[in-house]
Parts: C-alpha cells; sequence; structure tokens
C-alpha cells in the first residue's frame, strides 16, 4: 500500500532505489545520514544515541507491493529527506507509519520540576519543606490599642514588728519564712482582720494572700482563753478550688503554728481515703483547710464533724472556686455553718471580680472591708462600702499585673504551632540556665499527649555531653504532668517535684492556674488561648511572683489576633515575638542539621532554608514517632478530638475570635504529630473510630470468612430475590417506621 507518495519496495537488495514524493533516493542516502549525525555527536561529545519515540504502528494487509521502473538519479538531483523519514524507512519497512504526539524527556521534565520548586519561594531547598512551609495564611500584622495598665506596688517599707504580734510569730516569720516587710495587700488586709472585721481582698496574683489572712487567724487562735485544745474541733474552715492550692495552704499554715504546738491544722481533699480522714476528724482538727466537694461528704457522711465551735471562715480563690461548679457545695457549706454557729468572721480573697463572687459576699458576710490596691491612684483604698460598687466598668474591667512581668504574644499557624513549642522550650532549657517553666493546654489528653511525645523525642535530642548513656533523659530537659485526671498520689509528687527543681517543665491545665506558688518559675507558656481574660490573670500569674521577673507567651492562630485587641481591653498589653526568631533557635542545635542547602539567600548570615529544613527535620521525627504504633496514633487522635472539643466551647463573647469553624483540621492534625486529617472523627467509649462503621466492619468479616462459591450465591440471592423473604420484610419495615418517626422533616 502507498501513503503519501511513499512507496516500499520489500526486496533483499538495498540498492534498489526508494521513492518519496515522487522522487527516488537510494539506501545509501541513509548512509551517509547515519555517518554525518555521528561526526556532529562526536563533535560534541554526547555519544549517546537520540531518544527513541515511541510509535504506533498498524501491519499493512499486502505481503507485495508493484514498484514503478525508475530512471538513473545523479548526485546533484538527489534530494535529501529528514532524518525521520530515512529512520522509519529503514526499521519498519512492512509497516505504514501513523504520527506521533512529541513527548517531552524525562530530563525535560526533571528540568521542569526543578524550576518550579525554585518558583515556590525564597528558602526552599533539597529537602522537602511544603508539607510545613506550604500553604500556610498569612501572618497578620497585631493592632496594639494604648494601654495604661494597672500595677501594684509588691512591698512597702513597713515592717511586721510594727504590727501588735506575738513575739514567737515574728520569729517564725522572720527565722522559717524569711520575710520581714509587709506588701501592698498585707498592710491593709491583716490590721482590718485583727480587728474582727468581714474582708473582702482584691489583689494582684503572687502578692502575699496567703499570708494577708494566716497571720492574723494564728495570732487570733493562739490568743485564745482558755486554750485551744484538740477536743473542740474545727475552729477555722478554710475552703480552697483544688488539691495543690489545698497542700500548699496547708503547708504555710503548718510553718506559722511552729511554736504554737498546741493548735492542730488538717486537711481534707479528693483523692485520700475517707477512713484516714474520718479518724483524724475523730481526733480533732482546729483549721480545716479542704476542697468543697469532700467537706460536703464529710458533713453528710461523717457524724463527728462539727460546726458549733467555728470562729472563722475563708474563701480563697472565692471565684474559681464558683469556675468550678461548687455554688451548690458552697451552699451547703454555709448552711451548715449557719446552723450551728452565728457569730463567726469571714474573709473572702480573690485576683478577679466576677458577679458570682459579688453575689456569695452579699450571702456571706456583714458590712464587709474592701482591700484592694492600686498603684495608679498613688494611694491604698479601704472602705466599707459593698462589694457591689467594685464592678462599675462591666465587661470592661481592669486587672492589676506585675509590673516585673513582660507579656508576649507569638502568631503561628496550626501546622507550625508542635515545632515553634518544641523550639522555645530547647532554647530556654538547653542555652539557658535556671529555667522553669509551665505550658498550659485545653484538656488532660492534650497533655497527655504532649508529656509523651516531648519526652520521648526531644530527650534524645542534647550533645553526648549532657547525657551519659542512651535513653536517659537530659537533667535540663526535666518534663513533668498534671491534671485532673491523675491519681492524688501522682498529683503531689508532680507538684513536690516541680516546687523543688530548679530546671524543668511542667506540662499542666488549668488545675495549676489559681494560687499555686511555685518558686522560680521563669515562663508562662499558654499553648492553647484561655477561656476569659480573668483565666488569663491567674494562668501568668504563676511567674513573677513577689516581686521576681517573669515573662509569658501566647500562642494564636492568625484567624485568633483579635484575641489581643480583647485583652487590650481590660488593661492588658503584650509585645510581639515573631515566629521565625523562635524558629531560628534550631540553629544552635545540630541534632537537626539536615543536608546542605544553598546560601545565595541570606539574613545576617543565617539562612532561611537552614532554618526550615531544621524545623522538618524535627516535625519528622515528631511524626514518625506518632505512627510508629497504634498506641501513640490513638492517643495523638485523642489529643486532638479533645482540643476540637475544648475549642468549641469558648464562650459567645468570644465566638468571633475562636470559632470551630474557622479551623482548618488537616493542619490542627499537623500540630499533633498525624500526617492527614482522620476521618469521620467519633468516640466510642474513649476511642476513636475512622472509616466505616461496626455494622460495615463485621460485614465485610463474615464476606472474608465465606468462600468464594457462598459469597457469590449471596450476592446472586441479593439480586434476583423477590424480596419477599421474611429477613427482607423485617428489615424494610424497620426502616420504614425510622424514616416516619413523627416530628422529623425530610431535608430538601
Amino acid at each position: 500500500m502507498a501513503e503519501d507518495g511513499l512507496m516500499l519496495n520489500i526486496t533483499e537488495n538495498l540498492d534498489v532505489p526508494v521513492f518519496y514524493k515522487n522522487k527516488s533516493f537510494s539506501f545509501k542516502t541513509a548512509d551517509k545520514w547515519k555517518e554525518k549525525k555521528a561526526r556532529k555527536r562526536k563533535a560534541i561529545g554526547d555519544d549517546a544515541p537520540p531518544p527513541k519515540q515511541k510509535t504506533h504502528v498498524t501491519t499493512s494487509p499486502q505481503s507485495t507491493v508493484k514498484m514503478p521502473k525508475t530512471k538513473e538519479i545523479t548526485k546533484q538531483q538527489e534530494e535529501e529527506p529528514s532524518p525521520k523519514i530515512m529512520s522509519e524507512i529503514l526499521t519498519k519497512p512492512k509497516v505504514k507509519v501513523i504520527p506521533e504526539v512529541k513527548v517531552a524527556p524525562k530530563q525535560q521534565a526533571s528540568a521542569h520540576m526543578t524550576g518550579r520548586d525554585k518558583r515556590e519561594g525564597e528558602g526552599h531547598c533539597s529537602v522537602k519543606t511544603s508539607s510545613l512551609f506550604k500553604n500556610n495564611p498569612l501572618i497578620p500584622d497585631i493592632q496594639r490599642p494604648e494601654v495604661n495598665p494597672l500595677n501594684e506596688e509588691v512591698f512597702t517599707s513597713n515592717l511586721f514588728s510594727e504590727l501588735d504580734l506575738h513575739p514567737h510569730l515574728l520569729a517564725t516569720l522572720t527565722n522559717v519564712l524569711k520575710i520581714t516587710s509587709m506588701t501592698s495587700v498585707q498592710e491593709q488586709a491583716i490590721p482590718a482582720l485583727l480587728n474582727g472585721r468581714d474582708t473582702v481582698i482584691r489583689s494582684q496574683t503572687g502578692s502575699g494572700k496567703t499570708l494577708a489572712y494566716g497571720i492574723p487567724l494564728v495570732q487570733f487562735l493562739q490568743a485564745l482563753q482558755p486554750k485551744v485544745q484538740r477536743s473542740d474541733g474545727p475552729l477555722a474552715v478554710v475552703l480552697v478550688p483544688t488539691r495543690e492550692l489545698a497542700l500548699q495552704s496547708f503547708e504555710i499554715i503548718q510553718k506559722l503554728l511552729k511554736p504554737f504546738m498546741w493548735i492542730v491544722p488538717g486537711i481534707l481533699m479528693g483523692g485520700e481515703k475517707r477512713k484516714s480522714e474520718k479518724a483524724r476528724l475523730r481526733k480533732g482538727i482546729n483549721i480545716l483547710i479542704s476542697t468543697p466537694g469532700r467537706l460536703v461528704d464529710h458533713i453528710n457522711n461523717t457524724k463527728s464533724v462539727s460546726f458549733k465551735s467555728v470562729k472563722w471562715l475563708v474563701l480563697d480563690e472565692a471565684d474559681r472556686i464558683l469556675d468550678l461548679g461548687f455554688e451548690k457545695d458552697v451552699s451547703s457549706i454555709l448552711n451548715a455553718l449557719n446552723t450551728s454557729c452565728q457569730q463567726r468572721q469571714n474573709v473572702l480573697l480573690s485576683a478577679t471580680w466576677t458577679e458570682g463572687v459579688i453575689k456569695l459576699a452579699d450571702v456571706s458576710m456583714r458590712d464587709p472591708v474592701t482591700v484592694q490596691v492600686f498603684t495608679k491612684s498613688s494611694k491604698h483604698e479601704e472602705d466599707t462600702e459593698q462589694p457591689q460598687n467594685l464592678l462599675s466598668t462591666g465587661g470592661s474591667e481592669s486587672f492589676a499585673i506585675p509590673e516585673q512581668l513582660k507579656q508576649h504574644v507569638v502568631i503561628v499557624p496550626s501546622k507550625l504551632r508542635l515545632v515553634t513549642l518544641a523550639a522555645f522550650i530547647m532554647e530556654k532549657c538547653k542555652h539557658e540556665k535556671n529555667q522553669k517553666i509551665i505550658v498550659f493546654a485545653s484538656s488532660c489528653e492534650v497533655v497527655k499527649f504532649l508529656f509523651t511525645l516531648l519526652t520521648n523525642v526531644l530527650r534524645g535530642c542534647t550533645d553526648g555531653q549532657e547525657t551519659s548513656s542512651i535513653g536517659l533523659q537530659p537533667p535540663l530537659m526535666d518534663f513533668t504532668k498534671l491534671h485532673g485526671s491523675m491519681n492524688q498520689q501522682e498529683r503531689t509528687e508532680a507538684f513536690l517535684k516541680f516546687s523543688q527543681v530548679k530546671s524543668g517543665i511542667l506540662l499542666c491545665t488549668d488545675v495549676a492556674a489559681r494560687g499555686l506558688d511555685l518558686p522560680q518559675v521563669t515562663w508562662i507558656i499558654q499553648y492553647t488561648a484561655p477561656a476569659s481574660h480573668t483565666e488569663y490573670v491567674h494562668r501568668v500569674g504563676r511567674t513573677a511572683r513577689i516581686g521576681t521577673q517573669g515573662s509569658s507567651l501566647l500562642f494564636l492562630a492568625p484567624s485568633e489576633v483579635e484575641y489581643v485587641s480583647v485583652l487590650a481591653s481590660h488593661n492588658i498589653t503584650m509585645e510581639e515575638i515573631k515566629m521565625e526568631t523562635v524558629l531560628a533557635s534550631l540553629l544552635l542545635d545540630d541534632h537537626y542539621k539536615g543536608r546542605k542547602v544553598a546560601s545565595h539567600k541570606k539574613s545576617h548570615g543565617v539562612t532561611q532554608g537552614e532554618v526550615r529544613v531544621r524545623a522538618t527535620v524535627l516535625q519528622t521525627e515528631f511524626e514518625n514517632f506518632v505512627h510508629s504504633n497504634e498506641e501513640n496514633t490513638q492517643e495523638a487522635k485523642l489529643a486532638l478530638q479533645s482540643f476540637l472539643r475544648a475549642y468549641a466551647t469558648y464562650p459567645a463573647t468570644l465566638k468571633h475570635v475562636f470559632h470551630i469553624k474557622k479551623l482548618h483540621l488537616g493542619h490542627t492534625a499537623k500540630s499533633f504529630g498525624l500526617r492527614d486529617a482522620p476521618q469521620n472523627l467519633s468516640i466510642g467509649h474513649g476511642r476513636i473510630r475512622d472509616g466505616k462503621s461496626k455494622q460495615q466492619q463485621e460485614r465485610k468479616r463474615a464476606f472474608k470468612a465465606m468462600g468464594s462459591e457462598k459469597s457469590v450465591a449471596n450476592i446472586l440471592r441479593s439480586e434476583y430475590s423477590s424480596g419477599m423473604q421474611p429477613g427482607l420484610i423485617k428489615k424494610t419495615q424497620k426502616k420504614k417506621k425510622s424514616h416516619n418517626r413523627p416530628g422529623r422533616r425530610r431535608k430538601m
């Protein structure tokens, strides 16, 4: 057959000419072309043959082709065809050739990929970083309005020796507690309490409020005549919101009672054995420190509890007591006290002022004295007005923040939260001395996950000089966890351990946000933003206590920047730390050094690409640990689910800032070491189920258990059945009932 004027001569004689578009050529011409191309390749230095192109061919149905007679052609009349045509003639003599679409060779594809990577932005390097630094939202600029924060003078020049206190009590303050001068709140509160007045104390965190009521309480009890005996029962009741604060208050009261051995303090709290607590109550406790829930339990179930001799009632951290849902318990305790004793002195302490605290003050106090201290007014207020007058500002209430507290905020996209947190912790604990950090998270599951992840991944990131053997945690990266799901023994051990160490990291929930005096805490990290401005004040109040220096860092996503303005409306101001500055600290640690990157883009001598490489290496280690076994993966999923649930519970006043619809679930999952967001995220008996339901999984197992013949037979029966089988009738009836339930409307 002939096509496009091309006729093939099927013969073994290669000297027979070939006709192409009514022009004849010999096979010797093709040889010339071969030699010419070989010389060109040799001159260039490329001896490799040209890339072969794929062709689609169809065989000719005819076996022979008639060729016309030809004349001899001189060399001048020869017209050389293209190399493509001649190669096709030589390689496929018995076919007709179909034109082919050109395909780019692999070398061009790889070059194209290299160019695309170059266009992705500065800092991209040979290590794949697009999964961590690509498709992130832009970080907006923070608009910080002018704020005039309220500060309090912590210490005064007045000494405890100027007060009318017992000499042994003064010696205890000087020799045991190592203090001689009073704080501003103590200067105002102690004289009022010594005079027997009901007092409302409102002051910043870490200002010495525990001693403000503890000193006059001990002074009052040691002066009672006849002398206090253990059999007298409770003479003072102190209510605190958390177990850790109960332990701390008990230790302070114990130190104050050192010279007065006949006064017996005691503690009641959840997690301890009721039997041992009942035995202590039968023997007698003069100063009873308790959490509300456990005290109500003993009021209802322990006969030896008697409040007929109570002279003092102290409500410490009253706002937190109400926030934790103890309002009914507090009402039960007040009713039991009112029926047993009518004359008593009441003290209410809080760093923040809420409507619930006002109502509680109305119910429990008679003509109280209000103590609050602000340096802005340069004078201390001590009047007899009702506490309602304190809440004149309503929703824009201002808070007193310690002047030596430096507050910071960092805006981090969701994918980079985990890496940024780890980089900040390593910078402070590995490259600076005596750093104690508290990290606040939203739930117990998140605390458990972070503790497991950071202890297993970051403990091996130090140099060999700091660790004596593999697997031992370096001393400067000592992690401790504290949350409500731990038993009481574990919580007590964690609290005491972190109180005694000079350097370490405490991962905790808001159980450690109120009243705890953890010494020498240098940084407070709020990994998840608090649900209210009052909670923010209490969190940052764990540092910069009693005149010491301290700093705080708040993590926010780009969609949550408006929270800075919300805090500013309450006279809380902060400075921004750039995320790039925190990640740049990874350059100090060669453990996360990746492959070499190009140094043509430099900023202050350090390439941005190197920072991204190291951040990606660290994130990869986190993800490898999470996906190393099913248990770690399940723990990460539970933490993610708990985080999302907590995020959905922000109050309505903050929904414009923290809304679940603003979260990118895939990016959020990345911050928990998950490579992909779990689908169909739901919980059943404390576990997350991904994918199909149990019924579908059981159906799959049943079909796998059956042989191939049985499975095919079942499929055929279901396909060709009449629908009148009894089993099918029941199923259809159930379906009809479920669809026709009253009150349900079909969505259109």
